[in-house]
C-alpha cells in the first residue's frame, strides 16, 4: 500500500442466496460493489465464486488486491474467527468445517478475517448507521430467519469461541415448532418470516377465510410474509391476526434480550421489519410488559439505516477493527 494512502478494505457478505463484495474506505464509503448469486455447487466452486466477485469489485475501484489493508468476510453460520473456520450454516450446506478465511486470503494475497454475517451487520450499523454513538447495543435482523449481533462497551461480543450472537436460536417455547437448527421452539421458529408464512399456510389448509392465497396467485407454496402483509394492508382479518401473533413472539424475545443485556439501544433490520407498526407495536408492548420496567425504560428502539449494505460495510469494519 502506498505510504500515507487511505486504508481500503474489501468486505464480502456471504449469504445463502447472494454474495456481495465491496471496496470500502475507512470512513465507510463504498467505492465499488459486485453482486452475484451464491452457487449451489460444492465448496471449491463457492470459493472461486467469492474470489471472482472480489476481483470484479477491485477492478471497478481501479485497484489491485495489494492495495488492500485487509479483507473482511461476514458469513451466514457458525464460524471461529480465531481459526478462520466456518463450522456450519443451514444456508450454506456445502460449508462444513471449511477454512474459508485462509482460502480467501490465499486467493487474494491479503490479510483476511471472518465473522458471522449478522454480527458483521451489527458492526456496520454501529460504525456507519443507526448505532452510531451507542456503546452497548443489540442489532436484530428479522426476515426469513432471525439473526443478530451484540456490541458491549464499543466492541463486538463474540464469546469464548467466536460464535456468540445466535439470537434467533434462544428457546421461546419448549414445545414449539421445529427449527432449521434442529431444536424446537426457537425465536426464529416462532417470530420470523418463515414462521409467519408457515402459520399462514397451516391456517389456509384448515379452511380459514382469507385473501392471503389470492396474493400468492392461488399457490399455497408461494405464501410468504410479503403476501401476508399485502393481505393485511387490504384489511384481511387473518393476516392482521397472524402478524400480531408474530409480533407477540418477537416481543418475548426482545424482553429476554433487554433483561439479559440491559442495552441502551436495539436496532431492528431485515425485510419483516418493513411491516412497521403492524408487527412492531405488539412486539414493543410485549417487550415492555415482560421486561423489568427500570431496564426497559432505558432502552431505545431504532430501525436499521444501512439496508442491504449493513453486512458488507460491517465485514469491512470488522477487518479494519481486527487489522
Amino acid at each position: 500500500m502506498p505510504q500515507n494512502a487511505e486504508p481500503l478494505v474489501l468486505g464480502i457478505d456471504l449469504g445463502g442466496t447472494k454474495i456481495l463484495s465491496a471496496v470500502v474506505s475507512a470512513p465507510g464509503k463504498i467505492l465499488s460493489q459486485d453482486y452475484c448469486p451464491t452457487p449451489a455447487q460444492d465448496y471449491p466452486v463457492l470459493v472461486q465464486c467469492m474470489l471472482k466477485s472480489a476481483h470484479r469489485a477491485l477492478k471497478q475501484a481501479g485497484i489491485g488486491a495489494n492495495r488492500l489493508a485487509a479483507v473482511g468476510i461476514g458469513a451466514a453460520g457458525l464460524s471461529d474467527p480465531e481459526k478462520g473456520i466456518l463450522f456450519t450454516s443451514p444456508h450454506l450446506p456445502q460449508c462444513c468445517d471449511v477454512p474459508l478465511r485462509d482460502d480467501i486470503a490465499k486467493g487474494l494475497g491479503a490479510k483476511t478475517f471472518i465473522t458471522n454475517d449478522a454480527s458483521a451487520a451489527a458492526l456496520g450499523e454501529f460504525y456507519f448507521g443507526a448505532g452510531r454513538g451507542a456503546h452497548n447495543f443489540i442489532y436484530i435482523t428479522i426476515s426469513t430467519g432471525i439473526g443478530g449481533g451484540i456490541i458491549i462497551a464499543d466492541r463486538l461480543y463474540t464469546g469464548s469461541s467466536g460464535t456468540a450472537g445466535e439470537l434467533g436460536h434462544m428457546t421461546i417455547a419448549d414445545d414449539g415448532p421445529p427449527c432449521r437448527c434442529g431444536n424446537k421452539g426457537c425465536w426464529e421458529a416462532l417470530a420470523s418470516g418463515s414462521a409467519l408464512s408457515r402459520e399462514a399456510r397451516q391456517r389456509i389448509k384448515e379452511g380459514a377465510k382469507t385473501s392471503i392465497l389470492d396474493h400468492a396467485g392461488g399457490d399455497i407454496d408461494k405464501v410468504t410474509g410479503e403476501t401476508v402483509q399485502q393481505a393485511a394492508e387490504q384489511g384481511d382479518a387473518l393476516a392482521e391476526e397472524l402478524i400480531a401473533r408474530t409480533g407477540y413472539y418477537f416481543g418475548i424475545g426482545l424482553a429476554n434480550l433487554i433483561n439479559i443485556f440491559n442495552p441502551e439501544l436495539i436496532v431492528i433490520g431485515g425485510g419483516l421489519a418493513n411491516m412497521g407498526d403492524r408487527l412492531l407495536k405488539p412486539a414493543f408492548r410485549v417487550a415492555e410488559e415482560r421486561s423489568f420496567r427500570q431496564i426497559c425504560q432505558k432502552v431505545r428502539f431504532a430501525r436499521a439505516e444501512l439496508g442491504v449494505n449493513s453486512g458488507v460495510l460491517g465485514a469491512a469494519a470488522y477487518a479494519l477493527q481486527q487489522g
